[in-house]
């Protein structure tokens, strides 16, 4: 077997739990590999509660007494399990999963793991994993993987799959030139793969994963290098007027453009009518100015005859950017066809869209990766423009870039990556770095808390909507997981709305379908609902300017980078905006990095900061930043393996460029399927 033989093929997949896999994005016995841990747990020795420690994960060692309760509530079923242990009382629940209550049968050993707390004198374990006495003792004492679930696939599940997979699967093909992994010291690719999913010890992980993200990184890098090559700097075939008149319209607005949106729209104005096509990426902080520098750029592209596109990750966003052009050509006293075309669209609004696209040669385009996946015939397309390119990836960069004949590409990223960084990333890219906020914003308020500011969270929230304001609820979670203790959205929905009966809730993760995700996210921008409980999915989601909270939990699990977009959400109105950062962590460095948050609202300043705090053991749990489209490699933790990959490749081009020397023989091969991956040509 190989990495595209089906999953099918492995034992104990069968129909049903094929479909559940590809919910997962897991099709061969390749994608189950790369379907890698989101974290890791070592499990404690078992204990009795007198030997329990509290607050930290244990796992308690008992014989069920008596059976548990399952109790119904209007949203939710709750289940119970009672027991008096070493004389002291003792309570286990779990909410929404009645069938739990069927592996505590009376007389049965078990080992119930999670966090045990103390409330007076009694004892509780939320949502504990329940093991039986032997299973537990088969894992304990080693690190095993926690993967990414969905409803109905288990962990166990995915661990035996992956390990049938890793004895089954041939041999990984060794591309990497043996001087460089001997330079950096980088682990044989299949014991990589191995103890990535299963490792041995934490150094073994440590070195599994140095390993493939190098690999990730030095691919990434090798295919852009080599796109790069492949293509001339070409010329610029627009022949556009002076944009000074454009000033006259900038006087107009109700707001002064900041000195860094005057410098950044200058340069993309430059590069439009320059010598050659633009390349330009704009790097601005959350809430810095960007749609307007793109609106303003789409304008003249307009003025002078031709087509603009702009290209957001949501359509809640896309729709917000329609609007806002149209209320901008409105104030300018400009009549401009703006064409929106998302996913969502009846058949009938989507063939209205294209012949609008087809007919107006001068028209504002404004739609999300339908804009490139709809059968649309662009007439005149000069200008593209990708709003948060992380959330698209490079290719499909490039195929809206293709609708043109030869257009100018413009990406917008609200990422404050460190430029030394940006430079590798998106080496084949002008940057320009919008680093001010405008001048009504009012700082937003942070606070670090822990557990027991709880009870004053939840009454900030009531104040906020009594106010009638809105608030964000981040969790890392969308569900419940095995093994990872952390909040999750579908359970806190539902604490929370038993906790606030008159507050309207509404819930949002990744896994809802394009539609509901747009119902919510549109119902809560015209404040049908006064909380939103989401994932990160907001992250770029939508413009609430009467959101003024956001509580984000286990902040300890992000990273500084990606917390700062998340908060980012809120301080967009006239009103003092707040961040709450829930800590569950004890570790004195969690502290420090959140320290670093609290004190600065300066998105640049903090992922430098974030990086110098950034060590090899601190990259265990969820994603820390969402940048790119990498696997397990973050462009802060790794900042350093990223910049040896990047010398790497630029040695190896150098002296090589079409990789023909027998020392490059492994990796032309594997760069060939790279690129038959991706349907394009390995060197043209």
């Amino acid at each position: 077997m190989d990495f595209h033989t089906p999953i099918t093929k492995l034992k104990g997949v069968g129909d049903k739990s094929r479909q559940l896999l590809e919910k997962l994005g897991v099709y061969t016995i390749g994608d189950i590999l790369l379907h890698f841990p989101r974290d890791y747990v070592t499990y404690p020795t078992s204990e009795t509660l007198s030997n329990c420690k509290l607050n930290v994960p244990a796992a308690l060692l008992l014989t069920i007494q008596s059976a548990a309760v399952v109790r119904r509530t209007r949203s939710m079923t709750i289940t119970v399990y009672k027991a008096t242990l070493d004389g002291k009382s003792f309570e286990a629940i779990w909410f929404g999963m009645p069938y739990i209550s069927n592996s505590l049968k009376k007389g049965k050993m078990v080992v119930l793991y999670g966090t045990i707390t103390q409330k007076n004198n009694s004892f509780h374990m939320e949502q504990p994993t329940i093991f039986s006495a032997a299973d537990y003792e088969a894992i304990e004492g080693k690190i095993q993987p926690v993967y990414g679930l969905t409803k109905g696939v288990t962990n166990n599940f995915l661990r035996k799959l992956t390990r049938q997979a890793l004895d089954c699967c041939d041999d990984y093909m060794e591309y990497l030139p043996t001087d460089i992994r001997r330079k950096y010291e980088l682990a044989e690719l299949n014991f990589s793969m191995d103890q990535i999913h299963f490792p041995n010890s934490r150094d073994d992980l440590i070195q599994a994963r140095k390993r493939l993200v190098f690999d990730e990184f030095f691919l990434f890098l090798m295919t852009m290098q080599i796109q790069k090559q492949n293509e001339e700097k070409l010329s610029n075939p627009y022949s556009f007027g002076s944009f000074a008149y454009l000033q006259d319209y900038i006087e107009k607005l109700s707001y002064e453009l900041t000195g860094a949106q005057k410098r950044t729209l200058q340069e993309v104005l430059s590069d439009l009518t320059g010598q050659y096509v633009m390349q330009r990426l704009i790097q601005g902080d959350v809430g810095s100015g960007k749609t307007i520098v793109a609106f303003l750029s789409m304008l003249f592209v307009s003025d002078q005859g031709y087509q603009s596109a702009i290209m957001a990750p949501t359509e809640v966003l896309a729709r917000q950017h329609a609007e806002s052009f149209c209320e901008l050509l409105n104030t300018f006293g400009l009549e401009r066809e703006v064409v929106l075309l998302t996913g969502s669209m009846t058949a009938k609004e989507k063939r209205l869209a294209r012949e609008k696209i087809a007919s107006h040669k001068d028209a504002l385009i404004i739609g999300t990766h339908a804009l490139i996946q709809e059968k649309v015939d662009y007439t005149n397309l000069a200008l593209v423009i990708t709003d948060e390119q992380h959330r698209f990836g490079v290719r499909q960069r490039e195929a809206f870039a293709a609708k043109g004949q030869t257009v100018h590409i413009l990406v917008m990223s609200a990422t404050p990556i460190p430029r030394t960084l940006a430079i590798i990333l998106y080496g084949d890219m002008d940057i320009s770095v919008m680093d001010e906020l405008p001048a009504k914003r009012l700082p937003i308020k942070n606070c670090v808390v822990g557990e027991n500011y709880r009870q004053k969270a939840t009454d900030f929230i009531r104040q906020q909507v009594s106010e009638g304001h809105q608030a964000y609820i981040i969790c890392p979670l969308v569900e419940a997981s095995e093994n990872y203790d952390a909040f999750n959205v579908n359970d806190y929905t539902k604490q929370l709305s038993e906790k606030l009966p008159d507050v309207r809730i509404g819930c949002l993760h990744g896994k809802m379908k394009p539609a509901e995700k747009n119902q919510v996210m549109e119902a809560f921008k015209n404040h049908e609902m006064d909380v939103l409980v989401s994932t990160t999915v907001v992250e770029v989601g939508v413009n609430v300017p009467n959101a003024t909270l956001m509580l984000i939990e286990n902040a300890d699990r992000f990273g500084l980078a990606q917390l700062h977009q998340l908060r980012g959400r809120v301080g967009r109105g006239d009103a003092q905006s707040y961040c709450i950062m829930m800590n569950s962590s004890e570790s004195e460095l969690s502290k420090k990095r959140l320290d670093i948050l609290n004190k600065s609202n300066d998105g640049f300043f903090i992922a430098s900061e974030d990086l110098k705090l950034r060590g090899p053991g601190d990259f265990f749990g969820i994603r820390q930043s969402g940048d790119m489209t990498f696997a397990l490699a973050d462009i802060y933790t790794d900042a350093n393996v990223l910049s040896d990959a990047s010398k790497e490749v630029k040695k190896i081009l150098e002296e090589d460029s079409k990789l023909l020397l027998p020392v490059h023989e492994n990796l032309k091969i594997k760069m060939e399927q790279v690129f038959a991956e991706e349907n394009s040509s390995l060197f043209l």
